[in-house]
């Protein structure tokens, strides 16, 4: 971790507002990254100059880096153009990584929050907010569940992002539920193939805190996607990022 280029960019957020001038700066690097963290998701989507952007690009595809970037072409196929990968979507490199994002559509606004959306907007990069709020100003309103909006990946090793809201299940799942996160699938994937992309990797969307059962949720991600690739020539990945994920994604496509 460049620690001058994280205080060069600590410097810059905390500068931004007179409430943050005076807050303490830890000197323990993973404390201190928490706070450079912790101000990007509270950020409000706005414009960065070109130096801020400039040093957070090479400090976010630095640390990237470090952590190890997986190419597509390190995977091995379980079936026809579809490949299960357990790890770090932040670090896979292929054409379109999809977040599972909120129906506001600028990311996870909670400090460090574990969730998909925070990760993916945290090493994106700023730009990534201002890019999606955007979109929404064009829109006029909340993102419908089971659509799809792409935008570049900025600072990740992906070229895009395909953001798309997953259906919330709060008791039990039903017909709906099942339609929205099917739509979900077959939006990302027809907004690969319209914007010229060739493989893209999807998470296990809405299985997190939106509460889909996650083996439902699996039977419905691959069959859309089997059917999908009848017709269109594409690469695929289930990425997963928990063994119980990983297993149920196994078991599915050993089965054809």
């Amino acid at each position: 971790m460049d620690i001058k280029k994280l205080d060069t960019l600590i410097t810059y957020l905390t500068g931004e507002e007179k409430r943050y001038k005076e807050l303490p700066v830890p000197d323990d690097e993973n404390e201190k990254f928490r706070l450079y963290r912790s101000l990007v998701n509270i950020r409000p989507a706005k414009p960065a100059d070109d130096e801020y952007i400039k040093t957070e690009e090479e400090f976010l595809r630095e640390l990237t880096a470090e952590k190890g970037i997986t190419k597509l072409s390190d995977l091995e196929p379980v079936e026809d153009n579809i490949y299960l990968w357990k790890g770090d979507i932040t670090t896979l490199e292929c054409g379109a990584i999809v977040n599972a994002a909120n129906s506001g559509m600028t990311g996870c606004w909670q400090p460090c929050h574990s969730c998909i959306d925070n990760c993916i907007h945290t090493f994106a990069g700023v730009r990534l907010r201002y890019k999606c709020a955007e979109l929404m100003e064009e829109q006029g309103y909340d993102e419908p569940t089971g659509q799809a909006k792409v935008t570049p990946a900025y600072d990740l090793p992906s070229e895009y992002i395909i953001h798309t809201v997953g259906p919330i299940v709060s008791v039990g799942v039903t017909e709906k539920h099942c339609n929205e996160l099917k739509s979900c699938y077959q939006s990302c994937l027809e907004a690969a193939v319209e914007n010229g992309i060739k493989s893209i990797a999807f998470c296990c969307i809405s299985t997190g805190v939106f509460g889909f059962p996650k083996f439902e949720a699996a039977v419905l991600a691959v069959n859309t996607v089997r059917s999908f690739l009848k017709e269109h020539d594409i690469k695929v990945i289930f990425n997963v990022f928990t063994d119980d994920d990983y297993y149920i994604y196994r078991e599915l496509l050993s089965k054809q």
